[in-house]
Formats: C-alpha cells, sequence, structure tokens
C-alpha cells in the first residue's frame, strides 16, 4: 500500500504540471476510449451481474450495478461535460494589498491525493476519476466487491488513455489492496494521501470517521423527505412525490418519508395512495395515517430507515412546523423539499431546514451533481465544512495565498 500511494503523490506533481486545455483534451480521450472498449467493459460488468445473482444482492443494488451501452454513453458524456467546465484551479479568489504593501492572493489549488471509498455504481469509477483530473487531483479508488471486474476494467481503458499521453497510470488506479485490512491501512496513510470521500452504508462511513487519520468529507444515508403542506397545489404535490419515491428507488436522493399536513390529510392520502398503489409501493404510516388509508404501522425506527427500495414512510404533521419538528428529529442533513403554494411558509421551510438541499415545489430527485451542473459528483456530502450536497470539482480544490512583497521585513 505504501509503496502504491508513494507512486500515486510522485504523480499528482505531474498532473499539477499539466495545463486546462491538455486536461480538457485528455478527458474528451477518455470519453471516447469509454465509448470505443464498451465491449469490454460490458463483459466485465456481466461477470458481475452472475456474481449478484449468485449472491442474491438485492435488486436496488443491481440496478445501480448494471451497465448496458446506454450507461457507458452516459459516463462519456458526463466525462465531456467534466471537460467542459471552467478550469478550476489558478483562479484568484481575493487579493488585496496589506498596509506594508505586501500584494496577496488567494489563489485555487488541488486538495492533492484523494482516496474514493464507494460501493455498488461502477460509473463512480470514471465520474470520480473525471472531477479529480480535471482539479488537478490524483485519485486513488476502492470500489466495491460487487463491482471489481467493472472497475478494474473501466480504470484499465482511463489509465490506457494515460498512458497513451505519456503520463502515469497512478493518476487514476484501484488500491491494490480491498480488503477491510486495505482500507483501515489506507485511512491511516495521511503522509500520502491528503483527502478521503467514503460513500456507501452507515457502517462504512462510520468506520472511516471514527478510525481515519486522514480528512474524511462524509457522503452520509441519504434520509430524504417532502412535505405537503395545506396550501399545496394537488397536481404538483402528487407528481413530485410519486418521482421522488419512484423514479429510481435505489438511490440516496429518493425520498424515504413523506410528511402530510394534518389540515388535509384525509383528502390527500387516499388520492396518493391510489398513485403509489401504481408504483406497487409499501406504504407505512403513522396512526393518524392509518385513519385515513389501509398502510402498515411505521414504528419510530423505521423512520430511521434509509430503504433504498419501493417502500415509503407516510406521518401525519401539525404544519410546516411539525414537519420541521420530524426532519430535526429524522433526517440525515441530506435533501428534504416542502410542496407549497404559500412563499411565507415556504421560506419558513427553506430557513428553518439544515440540510445541504432544500427545495420548494420540485423533487428531491435533481440533488445530483449532473442535474447541478457539475457534469458528474463525486458523492453528495452531509459535512458542513469545505464541501456540500453535490460535490463537484470546486469541492475537490483548496486555496493557498500567494504574497507578493518588495524586500518587506518585519
Amino acid at each position: 500500500m505504501e509503496d502504491f500511494l508513494i507512486e500515486a503523490k510522485a504523480s499528482s506533481r505531474v498532473l499539477s504540471a499539466l495545463s486546462g486545455a491538455e486536461k480538457n483534451r485528455i478527458l474528451r480521450e477518455m470519453a471516447e476510449a469509454l465509448r470505443k472498449y464498451d465491449s469490454e467493459i460490458l463483459e466485465a460488468n456481466a461477470l458481475d451481474m452472475l456474481d449478484a445473482d449468485r449472491n442474491n444482492l438485492a435488486s436496488s443494488l443491481k440496478d445501480r450495478l448494471f451497465l448496458d451501452e446506454g450507461r457507458i454513453d452516459g459516463m462519456a458524456v458526463a466525462l465531456e461535460e467534466i471537460a467542459s467546465l471552467k478550469e478550476p484551479l489558478g483562479r484568484i479568489l481575493d487579493g488585496w494589498i496589506n498596509e506594508d504593501g505586501l500584494k496577496i492572493e488567494k489563489v485555487s489549488v488541488p486538495i492533492g491525493v484523494v482516496a474514493i471509498i464507494y460501493e455498488s455504481r461502477p460509473n463512480v469509477t470514471s465520474d470520480t476519476a473525471g472531477l479529480s483530473f480535471k482539479s488537478g487531483n490524483v485519485c486513488v479508488l476502492k470500489g466495491g466487491k460487487e463491482a471489481q471486474n467493472s472497475n478494474v476494467a473501466i480504470a484499465k481503458v482511463l489509465q490506457r488513455v494515460l498512458e497513451d499521453n505519456n503520463l502515469p497510470s497512478a493518476m487514476v488506479s484501484l488500491i491494490p489492496d480491498s480488503s477491510r485490512e486495505g482500507v483501515a491501512k489506507l485511512i491511516k496513510m495521511d503522509k500520502y494521501v491528503d483527502l478521503i470521500v467514503p460513500r456507501g452504508g452507515e457502517g462504512l462511513i462510520r468506520y472511516i470517521s471514527n478510525n481515519s487519520s486522514v480528512p474524511v468529507v462524509k457522503h452520509d444515508k441519504g434520509q430524504c423527505h417532502t412535505y405537503i403542506d395545506k396550501d399545496c397545489d394537488v397536481e404538483k404535490a402528487i407528481a413530485i412525490s410519486i418521482n421522488a419515491k419512484c423514479q429510481r428507488v435505489g438511490v440516496c436522493n429518493a425520498m424515504e418519508t413523506l410528511l402530510v399536513d394534518k389540515e388535509i390529510a384525509k383528502e390527500m392520502l387516499p388520492i396518493l395512495k391510489i398513485e403509489f398503489d401504481k408504483q406497487n409501493t409499501l406504504l407505512k404510516g403513522c396512526e393518524a395515517t392509518q385513519e385515513s388509508i389501509d398502510v402498515v404501522l411505521a414504528t419510530k425506527a423505521d423512520y430511521d430507515v434509509e430503504y433504498l427500495a419501493n417502500i415509503l414512510n407516510i406521518k401525519v404533521v401539525d404544519g410546516v412546523d411539525g414537519a420541521i419538528t420530524h426532519i430535526i428529529n429524522h433526517g440525515s442533513g441530506h435533501s428534504e423539499a416542502i410542496i407549497s403554494e404559500n412563499i411565507t411558509t415556504s421560506e419558513k421551510f427553506l430557513n428553518a431546514i439544515d440540510s445541504a438541499c432544500v427545495y420548494v415545489n420540485a423533487s428531491t430527485r435533481f440533488t445530483d451533481g449532473g442535474a447541478f451542473g457539475f457534469g458528474a459528483e463525486v458523492g453528495i456530502s452531509t459535512n458542513k465544512l469545505h464541501a456540500r450536497g453535490p460535490m463537484g470539482i470546486e469541492g475537490l480544490t483548496t486555496y493557498k495565498f500567494k504574497i507578493y512583497g518588495s524586500g518587506q521585513i518585519r
């Protein structure tokens, strides 16, 4: 592991010397390579899907794991979009001259070596590699064992492009030991690794946060809520709720709990049940919900579960204050939405909810790097410091101060 990281650290100096134009050209070449060698990637993915069947992997995880030509093209498009973004490095973020006549500039720079630990989704390999490369960072990747064949195939395609440009393949690489012991070593290597970004289940993120000597940006679970206010537009409320839960159930920005204002619950809940039944959604609800529709009784613990499946909690709340209180008690700081035509109520919700992304009259499914215009994302940070929400290239930069003098001494 140490030899591997020494090589990664050395390659970061080569990467930092590349111009923006060179990086963009190479990213576009990577995109074309993904398309050119898609058969290799699909063959590897087929092996992972066979293992997923043998191991009875959940359908939501299989959906994350599965690749076809369309999804590989989507990965290529993401790299092209990253290439089209403005150069994140060397930007003067601020500048001034102090009382001693020193010219001080605050300038954006790469973080260095970023380790990204993730599960299931092989597209994360190319997305995070592209974002890291654009922002001048070397990425060392640890994907989930369920996607091992796919991740290796994608990494090899990207490394082939680097080698064709006489660049070290270590700029984008999978860690040599992906076991738990290997991860335990990786997160202690603060001499070589500058940032750890864990994406995955609660247990993984808690373990890394508690044991890493490298700074961590957490990408915690998505305990996302939608609140339907008494002043909602009913058609919007139904469409947004169905989309937030059912459009893709196995993702972190899918809704897990629907909150309904008690003033409209008796009218709204039967309509919602008809629509969710069409989607075969298993509904769980509080006692007040059961008074209006036939649902399984939700336990207190259910409101803390990230299902990543076609299961939805429903809770009747006492207006916007009740919704805010519930989200404060059960939210994970990811994404929440209010459906309301009342501007005052909406602003109260926006200001009171301390999550990374807070929506008015829109689905939480938009919490996504691509949807935000970042090209892709390293993940969705629930941290409050450094990076928050969809983490794109700006989240992969830091800054330093350049100071120009003319002989000043203190």
